[in-house]
């Protein structure tokens, strides 16, 4: 939200700009963030990528934050952990999906 504030108030270049903390992390960075959130011990299986959009996974994302930090935006990202920390125990456990 801070950024799309920013944006509205600076009016930088048009266009489409990224929004990331700018380091790739993983999936199972992810589901592990998860359990712990939840208090639970992780338990993770892992499956084979399904054949039929192996050739076109996009295995690598991390977002190119250049175009924004260049435009002048200077505010840092939460982490994965932090971001994943509070929609689980603020949102998710309190059932305050909206609000």
């Amino acid at each position: 939200v801070s950024v799309m504030q920013w944006l509205w108030k600076h009016y930088p270049a048009n266009g489409l700009y990224n929004l990331g903390t700018g380091q790739a992390r993983t999936f199972l960075d992810l589901a592990t963030n998860t359990f712990r959130a939840l208090d639970l011990a992780p338990n993770i299986s892992f499956i084979d990528t399904p054949a039929d959009i192996r050739d076109t996974y996009q295995y690598f994302t991390e977002a190119d934050m250049s175009k924004l930090h260049e435009a002048g935006y200077k505010q840092p990202f939460h982490s994965l952990e932090a971001g994943i920390s509070d929609y689980v125990r603020q949102y998710l456990r309190e059932e305050k999906i909206w609000g």
